[in-house]
């Protein structure tokens, strides 16, 4: 009797030392989801980086050759880059949200409030940088709008900066994705030891 109820303590007492600090089902799944959303994010970012690296180019060389038409063209281009990088940042600072908010709601509920802390921290801190990324584009795009189409010597330096702006702005977005890229692999890795 006594050798039973010892192997029985001896067996109950990893499961009891992680007793209430089970976490839910659905975060390897949640994990695995948002990896692929990184992938995909990071995909996107130097797709653009590319893109308005390319449209840089373009404009120095049109300026350089002083080709009004090309540069109209690249201006054309830019709006629609402009457009496409707002809209992109909306629904990123959106999906920021979510991951905030589900975050805090798992730092009230789950055992192990330590690494839920931590991780919200994170989300916190990723939202705060696509706001400021938003802020940023909104400003450069109002900025742009009061100069298109203005060939002067002025206003066509003044768009070289701005467009300048935008490639740094997304140098930051790419670099900002690899870090939630590695925080997310550390979250994974992390749950993982839980299943």
């Amino acid at each position: 009797m006594a050798k039973w109820l010892l192997a029985t303590m001896a067996l109950s007492l990893p499961v009891l030392a992680h007793a209430g600090d089970f976490r839910k089902p659905s975060e390897p799944r949640q994990d695995r989801q948002e990896l692929r959303q990184d992938a995909r994010e990071g995909r996107d970012d130097h797709h653009d980086l590319r893109q308005v690296e390319s449209l840089l180019a373009r404009y120095d060389s049109a300026r350089g050759r002083y080709a009004r038409r090309d540069l109209m063209q690249v201006e054309q281009d830019l709006r629609g880059y402009v457009a496409a990088e707002l809209n992109e940042s909306h629904r990123e600072l959106a999906q920021d949200k979510r991951e905030v908010r589900n975050s805090t709601r798992e730092v009230r509920h789950d055992g192990y409030r330590g690494d839920d802390r931590q991780d919200r921290r994170d989300d916190v801190r990723d939202a705060r940088q696509e706001s400021r990324a938003l802020r940023e584009t909104r400003s450069i795009a109002q900025q742009l709008n009061g100069l298109y189409g203005r060939m002067d010597s002025g206003s066509v330096q003044r768009k070289r900066m701005l467009l300048a702006d935008l490639v740094q702005l997304a140098r930051t977005e790419q670099a900002q994705n690899r870090q939630e890229m590695r925080e997310d692999r550390r979250e994974a890795r992390e749950d993982s030891r839980w299943y």
